[in-house]
């Protein structure tokens, strides 16, 4: 397993893109099959986050789900961005069709182009969107740094969500690095990547 990965080369590096992964109103729905019981403490994380970013002008890329499966209606509003943790003018926004986000060949040939990057990846659909696109990246050599108490993932529908959710995040924990909020902003404010 990749814990802690340290990320950073040196101090002279880029900031990681902050990588904002499904972060739609699909998830925090109440009554739909997909939405996530403990979204409000995941989304207020993914808020935190994303401000930090915001005020050192860090960048900040949103992925959205457009699956064409029964379940998941494009056309629907459910598939809207939750409000709060919409992209903001100069934010990269990429939409993929199948779980990785590199099935958007607008996000994979983006990746393809960056040179040394490193992202922090942080949202819903943790069992598919993100464990799928760190596998993908990691194929492709890009390193992530998933943060484990901003991530989520809707229950199995059998067993406790809990043990499934870090489940999960061990799977991914030997594609990427996996590290808390908390680790990642130290109390001086920087972050720890």
């Amino acid at each position: 397993m990749i814990l802690n990965r340290n990320m950073m080369a040196s101090m002279h590096d880029d900031p990681p893109i902050l990588v904002c992964a499904d972060l739609q109103t699909e998830y925090v729905t109440e009554g739909r099959s997909h939405v996530i019981t403990d979204a409000e403490a995941i989304t207020s994380r993914c808020l935190e986050l994303m401000t930090l970013w915001r005020e050192n002008l860090w960048p900040v890329m949103h992925l959205k789900r457009i699956a064409q499966a029964a379940w998941f209606n494009p056309a629907s509003k459910l598939t809207d961005w939750i409000a709060e943790l919409k992209p903001r003018p100069g934010e990269l926004a990429f939409e993929h069709p199948l779980p990785s986000a590199y099935s958007s060949t607008r996000f994979a040939e983006y990746m393809s182009n960056m040179k040394n990057i490193r992202c922090v990846l942080l949202g819903f659909s943790l069992d598919e969107t993100i464990l799928s696109t760190v596998v993908d990246g990691f194929h492709r050599s890009h390193r992530y740094q998933v943060i484990s108490d901003a991530v989520a993932c809707r229950g199995p529908g059998v067993g406790d969500p809990a043990v499934y959710k870090l489940a999960v995040v061990r799977v991914i924990g030997h594609y990427a690095g996996i590290q808390g909020s908390r680790d990642l902003v130290g109390a001086s404010g920087k972050i720890a990547v």
